[in-house]
């Protein structure tokens, strides 16, 4: 209740309430359109969210060769991520399958138009993490390196080689230190959950095996694919190092689609890889994969019963006060429940 002087006359005791009433008014307009830009801006900024609907049971897909969308999505929007670390692959787009949401990625680019050794796997992780996604579903070509994964099989690798040289491996550096282990580098439970798919579907899938990851973008030599065959690999590729260190430095869960198009240049009894038929094999094998990861996204739970969700629990060694606050705040979407 609002109390005037005896001395006020009536129409100044009414011009004061209009005044205040009208201020009130102002007040909770400004604070409305503060909410709303704050709703429209999350996402844009380092750091930021999408909102908490989103926050929980958000799966990535990062599509590879001849995987640059994914059908069936509602809700279709397009987010734009701003990094610290550069730009992503392209913009980011989301949407709806089921009750589960979905955040899609062409790692080269709409157009095909990024080379494997200059993909920035930093931004784009960073922006999978700032997004909400807890799990990364990745699509990728490989050569096989086993007479028994024909091109057209999908193999759900869980092991890797790194043999990269001019990428980005961490997102700790420049005053802080994290030794994260990648022991097991991809999540059981969602590689289960995508081998188990593609075998309920009658795709010939292959559990487990390891995936030898080349600088690229050339094709093996020969000589490099008859070693690589002596050190036991199972698939080939160009892309899957240092995306799944930096998923697991992010406490994102991670499993791959490897999707076989060819035998490299090993086998006698076939034609050397050539980039034409690669894209021959990769339509049926999109098409399978789709099939899968409709089904798995579906279908996944909210919870993540793997070691991935606290994979940064142990790992960091530098002591918290030395951290720069630009440190701290760069990494506050990897960071933040640990370090502030």
């Amino acid at each position: 209740m609002v109390f005037f002087p005896e001395t006020k006359s009536c129409n100044e005791k009414r011009l004061e309430v209009h005044l205040i009433k009208s201020e009130a008014a102002r007040l909770r307009a400004a604070s409305l359109i503060t909410l709303r830009l704050k709703h429209h801006n999350k996402g844009t900024e380092p750091g930021g969210s999408m909102n908490k609907r989103n926050s929980k049971n958000t799966i990535g897909v990062i599509g590879g060769s001849g995987l640059y969308s994914i059908e069936g999505l509602k809700n279709i929007r397009e987010k734009k991520v701003r990094t610290p670390f550069g730009d992503p692959s392209n913009t980011y787009v989301t949407g709806d399958l089921g009750a589960t949401s979905v955040v899609f990625l062409p790692r080269h680019g709409k157009g095909h138009r990024i080379s494997p050794s200059e993909i920035n796997f930093r931004a784009n992780i960073y922006g999978m993490k700032v997004l909400g996604v807890e799990r990364i579903i990745s699509v990728s070509a490989v050569g096989s390196m086993k007479e028994h994964i024909k091109p057209g099989d999908i193999v759900v690798p869980d092991q890797f080689i790194d043999l990269t040289r001019r990428r980005d491996q961490t997102f700790f550096e420049g005053g802080i230190v994290a030794h994260i282990s990648m022991a097991d580098p991809v999540c059981p439970v969602l590689s289960e959950s995508l081998y188990e798919a593609g075998k309920e579907k009658g795709i010939t899938m292959h559990r487990g095996g390891t995936y030898v990851c080349i600088e690229g973008p050339q094709f093996s030599s020969r000589a490099e694919s008859r070693l690589y065959r002596q050190w036991g690999v199972d698939i080939i590729g160009m892309t899957n190092m240092p995306e799944a260190k930096l998923a697991r430095e992010a406490e994102l869960c991670y499993a791959t689609l490897a999707l076989a198009t060819d035998y490299d240049c090993w086998y006698e009894g076939m034609k050397d890889v050539d980039a034409g038929d690669v894209v021959t094999i990769m339509e049926r094998n999109v098409m399978n994969a789709k099939a899968i990861i409709g089904s798995v996204v579906r279908g996944i739970g909210e919870r993540r019963e793997c070691v991935c969700a606290h994979a940064l629990r142990n790992s960091i060694l530098t002591t918290p006060a030395t951290i720069t606050r630009r440190t701290k705040d760069t990494l506050k979407p990897i960071l933040g429940r640990y370090v502030r």
